[in-house]
């Protein structure tokens, strides 16, 4: 692992910029300078959100739609409720209760929604490339909260957010990836951005969960997870996706020889004391982390969640054609 400077300068937004992004497709498209305003605009709404009232009317009259295709917890919510923080209209479609259960396609149900005017469309799918589909379906600005495997750009965004946060930039930081790489979508836009902010990276996992071609995307790959929470600021566990585990597919013995080999355990915090513990979520407890490492206090988790409302506030903002808050 190799050393990089330790200059803590974030992105410097030149002179004149201005955020001409239309749709949030995937970090892959954003520059550097397009993911660091978004993270600078996200600071003002996460000081509203610490008001008594967390209220702005920044979207009022603006008509969304969240699109999911796929089941979610904690991603729809925090859009819901960033788009309610910000006084949108919200519809919400669920593929189950649709009219998706009667074999209307995609297209189909996109286009009747965009005749009731709306403004905005957050989708989640199992398939990538769901969202660049539906820019040529409809005129409303899209946002991709998770294709298939490809990527899941709002999670990423707050994941910088938070590291931003602990560590003063993201720039110079030192990121641990652990876990479930190549099922991961999270992995992807994280590295994506990370990269571009000037993080140095390392994924570490099984090397069945190690994808062939990572190493294209200028990362460094570990089997060993003491090296890695010796070297990092930030060690960010990721969900070992159970389902694919049921489906036959084994990719490593047991999730006992995992978590013993690659789970995080209390007895990391006290051996190497810098870390801080990140997760994208939902946990499974005893398998990436013991239960006493996702509850301690350094595990920033719940800052995670707190601050992607206020990350995705500030991307709805944008792409509402926002310029600054």
């Amino acid at each position: 692992m190799s050393e990089q400077s330790n200059n803590k300068n974030s992105t410097q937004i030149p002179s004149g910029y201005e955020f001409s992004q239309k749709h949030l497709l995937g970090l892959a498209n954003y520059s550097a300078e397009d993911i660091q305003y978004v993270l600078d605009q996200a600071v003002s709404f996460r000081e509203i959100l610490d008001r008594p009232v967390p209220k702005v009317p920044t979207l009022r009259d603006k008509t969304i739609v969240n699109l999911f295709y796929e089941n979610s917890t904690r991603t729809r919510l925090s859009f819901e409720l960033a788009q309610r923080r910000m006084g949108a209209d919200v519809v919400n479609f669920t593929s189950g209760i649709s009219s998706a259960k009667k074999g209307e396609s995609l297209k189909d149900t996109i286009r009747n929604i965009s005749s009731m005017k709306i403004d905005m469309v957050v989708v989640r799918h199992e398939s990538p490339g769901v969202a660049h589909f539906l820019t040529q379906c409809v005129d409303a600005a899209i946002l991709n909260a998770g294709d298939g495997a490809h990527e899941h750009p709002t999670q990423a965004l707050l994941d910088m957010f938070t590291i931003q946060q602990v560590h003063g930039s993201v720039r110079s930081a030192k990121i641990a990836i652990v876990g479930d790489i190549t099922h991961s979508r999270v992995v992807r836009s994280n590295i994506i951005g990370l990269k571009k902010l000037g993080a140095e990276v390392v994924l570490c996992g099984p090397k069945t969960l190690i994808p062939k071609f990572i190493n294209q995307m200028g990362v460094e790959v570990s089997y060993n997870l003491d090296e890695c929470l010796q070297w990092c600021d930030i060690a960010m566990a990721l969900r070992i996706q159970l389902e694919r585990q049921d489906r036959g597919t084994k990719f490593f013995p047991s999730m006992r020889e995992y978590h013993e080999n690659f789970g995080i355990k209390l007895s990391h915090l006290n051996r190497f004391p810098n870390f801080k513990i990140m997760h994208p979520g939902p946990i499974n407890r005893g398998v990436e982390m013991e239960s006493e490492v996702a509850d301690h206090e350094r595990a920033i988790i719940l800052d995670q969640v707190s601050n992607g409302v206020a990350v995705r506030m500030a991307i709805l903002y944008l792409l509402s054609g926002g310029t600054r808050i």
